[in-house]
């Protein structure tokens, strides 16, 4: 049986945490969220880990994170640089900030063959999170050859009480298929209530809306429209290229309209847990010491 690889995007910086948060420690004996993720994906089955990084942070990543992981399962790295871009693109001189999460997934395209799932490197999602997308991407949607999933999580599993949040606002069918997912930039929980707080105006979320975390799942075959729709993204912002970006909620979307692939919502009622701001990192910490004292995980993660 084939095993899943997981794809751990590291190569952004926590702009509004102020630092690299990816090596920020928050377990009892210094384990990094990172840590934590990958145990869980180890013990529901995956089998390779891919982290995408920074060229310029490729040593210390490896030194502080990347080493002891792979002490206990295969690992690769792959470098999101500027101008990996299909043939024929180039990035403007001005360009800095990385192309988006989609961008990093089309630079894993020599480096995964195989089923896989694409997580952020500073979130915790959860042992429930990697056991279903695990099962669904081993069991490959019933032999389909296009096929892809995510984890839903519940809209006020997922908040912070130090300011507003990105959340991927989905739409599901009755059949348990995504329809769409927006992303909006402003979601807080303020008065009792969750408020969606975009520039087009305040909408009130029920609890129970099911928003994405950017835990996706895809079969390798996948892997090609990514090329596809990041040419299209190109020449679609021809003139924006110093800041534009390629989401991964906007790849899913045109998947999704353009009928290449159906994406089942995996829910869960699981806690995300993360380090929006610098202020979360102790009830980050509370949160992972609570689960160690539960026996879920040990106090050691990495012996």
């Amino acid at each position: 049986m084939i095993k899943p690889t997981l794809i751990v995007m590291a190569a952004g910086m926590g702009s509004r945490y102020g630092g690299l948060k990816q090596i920020d420690p928050v377990g009892p004996s210094q384990e990094i969220i990172l840590d934590y993720s990958v145990y869980d994906a180890i013990k529901a089955g995956f089998g390779k880990i891919v982290f995408v990084i920074k060229e310029e942070m490729q040593a210390l990543f490896k030194e502080q994170v990347g080493n002891k992981i792979a002490a206990v399962i295969p690992v690769d790295y792959v470098l999101q640089k500027l101008e990996d871009l299909p043939e024929g693109f180039s990035p403007p001189p001005e360009r800095v900030k990385p192309w988006g999460t989609a961008h990093a997934v089309y630079c894993c395209r020599n480096a995964v063959h195989e089923p896989f799932a694409v997580i952020n490197a500073d979130d915790f999602y959860g042992e429930e999170a990697y056991a279903r997308i695990a099962a669904y991407l081993r069991e490959g949607a019933g032999g389909a050859k296009s096929y892809a999933c995510m984890v839903g999580y519940n809209v006020e599993n997922t908040l912070t009480d130090h300011g507003s949040v990105t959340r991927g606002v989905c739409v599901i069918s009755d059949g348990g298929y995504l329809e769409g997912v927006a992303e909006r930039t402003r979601i807080e929980r303020k008065n009792g209530e969750i408020l969606d707080m975009d520039d087009d105006g305040v909408v009130v979320l029920a609890p129970g809306t099911v928003v994405s975390m950017n835990i996706w799942g895809f079969a390798p075959s996948v892997m090609y429209e990514f090329e596809v729709y990041l040419r299209q993204f190109l020449v679609k912002n021809r003139d924006n290229l110093k800041s534009a970006e390629f989401y991964l909620p906007v790849f899913v979307n045109e998947l999704v309209e353009d009928g290449k692939s159906e994406v089942k919502v995996l829910g869960t009622s699981a806690k995300w847990f993360g380090v929006t701001y610098r202020e979360d990192k102790a009830m980050v910490q509370k949160a992972i010491m609570d689960m160690v004292n539960a026996g879920k995980y040990p106090e050691k993660l990495w012996k």
